[in-house]
Formats: C-alpha cells, structure tokens, sequence
C-alpha cells in the first residue's frame, strides 16, 4: 500500500457543491482507504517546501498566498500504487483546460490552477509529502466529517466562463464583481474570510 497527500484546495473546500461531489467520489473508497482528514492553515514556508519545484515561477506568489490564505482540508490517503494512478486519472489533469471530460476536475475546477484537489502522484512523491504535512498535522485520524449532499447552488460552469473573461481582459470589471457574488452564493463564508477567497480566486486570473 502506499500512501498520499490529499488537500482540497480553497476552490473546492469552500464551495459546499464542488465539495460534496468530490467527497462523494473519495468517500466511496473503491480501491483506496481514506486514512485521516482534517481543517489546517499551512505556513508559507510549509507551502514554499511542498512546491519548492515551483518556487521562482511568475505565478508562485499567487500559489503560496492561495494555499495560506484559509484553512484547508488535508488528508491522507492509502492505495495499491496502480490504484493510486487510477485515482490520479479519474481527478483529472493539473490544468482545466487540459483535464479529461468527465473528471473531477473538469467538473468542478474554475480556471488553469484553481483545480480542487492535491492528490500526490506516486509512492515516493505521496512518501514524502505525507513526511513533510504529519510535522505540522495529525494524519493518522479523521476528524472531521464532510457531506456529500449540499443545499447551495453549484457555479462551476458559470464561474468557468467569468474567469476566461478576466484572464482574457474582456469586461473585467463586471465579471471579476459577478465571480464574487456566485463564490459567496456557493458557500458559508462571511467578512474577511469571504474577501480571502474571492481575492486568492481573482488572483489566478492575472
């Protein structure tokens, strides 16, 4: 068996909808053992670690202040190595544009990387990140319980169009305000923390 990092990332651990489906999904367990699962801000030096692979890119600001600025679900996950690559295939590809019809991905993420979930991609990879996270939180237990059914409306497909037009520089200013009102529609943020995440959500699409 090995073992693998999970972290809903902002954009699916706010919106209710996003994340019950994607917890349905990792819930059924069909060739895999959801082994812990809990609430944890990570340190920027934490997030600066984890994607040191990343750290110089144009866009690594934005992905440090994106995985700081709220807390996330992380987890750990253990599975057959060629369970975990089916895994892998059913969340879809890193980026939206590029993931598979029908993947978790496709049907829940926004824009390039707001994609929903962490999953590490091999034995060694998921050794080391799950090394790495259990210094700072506990994966040997679950404590927390999510839901697979949610009330809230789900803006995916909505938010997904928005987001091509911020990116693109078309009518920027009346999108970037409509992504704001569907994102606080999705979930049970207020205040400040609402602010975070349509700030960090706005952030991908500079």
């Amino acid at each position: 068996m090995a073992d693998a990092l999970l972290i809903f990332k902002p954009d699916a651990a706010y919106r209710l909808a996003a994340r019950a489906g994607i917890w349905g999904w990792l819930k059924s367990e069909r060739a895999w053992k959801i082994k812990s699962l809990d609430w944890f801000q990570p340190t920027a030096s934490l997030i600066e670690s984890h994607y040191d692979f990343l750290v110089g890119r144009p866009f690594f600001p934005w992905l440090r202040d994106f995985m700081t600025a709220l807390p996330l679900v992380v987890g750990r996950v253990s599975a057959e190595p060629d369970s975990l690559l089916q895994m892998r295939y059913e969340l879809g590809e890193t980026r939206i544009a590029q993931s598979r019809p029908g993947s978790l991905r496709e049907r829940f993420g926004i824009f390039g990387g707001l994609n929903c979930l962490h999953l590490s991609d091999a034995p060694d990879t998921g050794a080391t990140e799950v090394a790495r996270w259990a210094k700072f939180v506990q994966l040997d237990r679950i404590n927390v319980e999510l839901s697979t059914t949610s009330e809230r409306a789900d803006h995916t497909y909505h938010l997904r169009s928005l987001a091509a037009q911020v990116a693109s520089g078309t009518y920027v200013e009346e999108a970037s305000k409509m992504i704001r009102e569907l994102l606080a529609a999705e979930c049970d943020l207020k205040g400040p923390d609402l602010e975070a995440l349509c700030r960090i959500t706005l952030g991908a699409l500079s």
